[in-house]
């Protein structure tokens, strides 16, 4: 009960400048059937099978990482791994030195579909709620308060919203008053799962414009998508990702007919006369351009 009430008392945890802003050593989470919500010992077999299996790896501050698969491939899982709302099976998870348990550095911005969008909330109040570890337990936003979450709301051109009912937004505006909130939680990592799905081109580039505006403050983004040319040409490392890591790397370093066949198996069709490969991801109705090896 006492680690509860440090956490949302805004206490936080104390980072190591010295280690990487999230590290995975050798993390597997394996479910039981039927039990997709709680994790288990991470033998697989007697009904049991693997979410992620063996994943390692580590983010440094301020870089920007996609991760990619198909679906099935435990990109949520691992986004759920980072929060600390699954439990590793076998393995460790670090946020700059720690557990991810207790941290209040971390932006969470879920897939779309798991929100309740009818809840009748205004805008700035769903920013105020990323303001809560900061603020502490039973305690009332005060004027600094506020004027961090209308910063936050500006930052992400969304002023204007702050009355709305979170409902009446588009898409684009609902992602970007969620990284507002990231924004105003003081975030030194941000996931983003799935931000894109739906989204026009100018609404993408917004999202883009507030990622790159983050740059300069460091903050961490891991960002799940399917599209792997947009993967390629906006994020500085690309983790490849089927319940394994396949690859983690530089784009070009990982979008290879080698490591896409081994990620996506009967889903590729290389195309050798063309000036570019394709790959059809049929279990997500996705056609995506993936660069060609030479």
């Amino acid at each position: 009960m006492t680690h509860l009430i440090n956490a949302l008392a805004g206490r936080g945890v104390a980072h190591d400048p010295q280690t990487p802003s999230l590290q995975m050593d050798n993390v597997s989470v394996a479910y039981a059937a039927g039990l997709q919500e709680v994790s288990v010992g991470a033998t697989a077999g007697n009904g049991r099978f693997h979410a992620l299996q063996n994943v390692t790896f580590s983010a440094q501050q301020g870089e920007r990482i996609a991760v990619v698969g198909p679906n099935g491939a435990g990109k949520s899982t691992l986004f759920k791994l980072i929060v600390g709302t699954v439990k590793p099976s076998e393995g460790e998870v670090h946020i700059f030195g720690h557990g991810p348990d207790g941290h209040i550095c971390i932006g969470y911005v879920p897939q779309r579909n798991q929100i309740d969008w009818s809840f009748p909330v205004t805008v700035e109040d769903v920013v105020m709620m990323g303001r809560v570890g900061q603020i502490g337990l039973f305690r009332w936003p005060r004027r600094a308060d506020w004027e961090i979450v209308h910063q936050s709301l500006d930052r992400v051109e969304a002023s204007h919203l702050a009355k709305k009912q979170i409902g009446e937004l588009s898409g684009g505006q609902q992602q970007r008053v969620f990284i507002a909130r990231a924004l105003a939680q003081e975030a030194e990592l941000l996931l983003l799962d799935e931000p894109l799905n739906g989204l026009d081109v100018p609404s993408q580039q917004a999202i883009f414009n507030i990622l790159d505006s983050l740059r300069p403050d460091g903050v961490t983004v891991l960002v799940a998508t399917h599209d792997l040319q947009l993967a390629a040409d906006r994020f500085d490392k690309i983790m490849l990702l089927n319940r394994y890591v396949v690859a983690f790397a530089e784009p070009t370093a990982v979008l290879t007919a080698d490591n896409l066949l081994q990620a996506y198996g009967g889903h590729v069709h290389h195309l050798p006369d063309a000036e570019q490969g394709v790959l059809v991801d049929d279990c997500c109705g996705h056609d995506v351009p993936v660069i060609r090896e030479p």
